[in-house]
């Protein structure tokens, strides 16, 4: 039977996109292990070898990611490439592999930008994700479980717009971050496909695929590839990704949080620390310290726009540049007050 239409848009699709995306290889040097004596046998210290000062390189991890812009940058998730001590390859899908280096991390989305130094490389076309509807139909291309390259699966977009909570990283290292606004696909992503494309049936990213949850059937998540696009203007105009920075700890309020806990304000940002030890909640010497903002402060706006149920301080900040000076009206003891923040770059 000849594929159908519909069939040969999905086959020529990923007949587009597939030369651009690459498996990501984690390799450390580890100590080596020698093995140990007769006399050793019964020292319990010295159970299962003892280091000879060698190392020896192993693969520690691994995901996926795609050649997104000639000069051979490529895009991944930041917790695939998170450890800064490791070295990184990637393998192309003719089954060469180059050394790459990672250039940046972005400071607050899931998003890492490598480079390889090779010539004539493969890239893929990034899509406009805020064009994306429910029930579309995705392709998601990567690296499956970490054995099984290129492995294509397909479905819909199931949800946009979805904010969770993620945990990031396969290891001890692995830590729960906010994931906000990305898209909800019933595509079959796997470990392994992190950082991979999310493609539509014109061969275009649209997504990075990024989350999964854990036993459940076909809900994966992808970071909007609109997010990437800043950031490799600024790897290719700056060498490096650039956001503003506020300086801030804080939690979104809706109408229970602020029922529950008797607050003057259903919405807005309210400015507290997190649960990790000698957390602050505003941080010394940010923009938001110099402009007198205090722990339990709630933002209702920036530059008179509202922070209202649904949106988030974070989204309203990438609008704007750092050296930009911002308006904030915040509640302190029930009175309405405002400041004035001139924005830094993140570090």
């Amino acid at each position: 039977m000849n594929p159908s239409e519909y069939d040969k848009l999905t086959i020529e699709a990923v007949k587009k996109v597939s030369p651009a995306v690459v498996s990501i290889v984690v390799s450390k040097y580890l100590p080596r292990m020698h093995d140990i004596n007769p006399s050793q046998l019964f020292n319990p210290f010295m159970m299962g070898g003892v280091e000879d000062g060698a190392g020896q390189k192993v693969t520690v991890g691994g995901g996926s990611g795609f050649i997104a812009h000639p000069s051979g940058l490529i895009l991944t998730n930041k917790h695939v490439v998170f450890d800064a001590e490791a070295e990184y390859a990637v393998v192309m899908n003719d089954g060469s592999e180059h050394p790459a280096k990672v250039l940046s991390r972005d400071p607050i989305n899931d998003i890492a930008v490598l480079k390889v130094d090779a010539k004539d490389l493969p890239h893929v076309e990034l899509a406009d994700s805020s064009t994306i509807e429910l029930g579309q139909t995705v392709i998601a291309i990567g690296n499956a479980l970490g054995l099984f390259s290129n492995s294509v699966s397909k479905g819909i977009v199931s949800g946009l717009a979805r904010s969770i909570s993620a945990s990031l990283g396969g290891s001890a290292e692995a830590h729960m971050e906010q994931l906000r606004g990305v898209i909800q696909t019933d595509v079959a992503i796997n470990q392994g496909n992190s950082g991979g494309p999310l493609i539509n049936l014109e061969g275009k990213v649209v997504g990075i695929n990024t989350a999964v949850i854990f036993g459940a059937q076909n809900i994966g998540f992808a970071l909007p590839i609109n997010w990437a696009k800043s950031d490799l203007t600024d790897i290719v105009e700056h060498g490096r990704i650039i956001k503003p920075y506020l300086g801030l700890m804080y939690v979104m309020l809706t109408p229970d949080l602020a029922k529950r806990y008797a607050l003057p304000c259903d919405h807005g940002a309210m400015v507290i620390r997190d649960h990790r030890p000698g957390a602050a909640a505003v941080l010394a010497d940010s923009p938001a310290h110099r402009a007198g903002l205090q722990e339990h402060d709630i933002i209702t706006h920036l530059d008179g726009t509202e922070l209202a149920a649904g949106s988030d301080l974070t989204d309203l900040l990438q609008k704007h540049g750092v050296g930009d000076t911002i308006t904030l009206t915040y509640l302190r003891g029930g009175s309405s007050n405002e400041c004035r923040v001139t924005l830094q770059e993140r570090t």
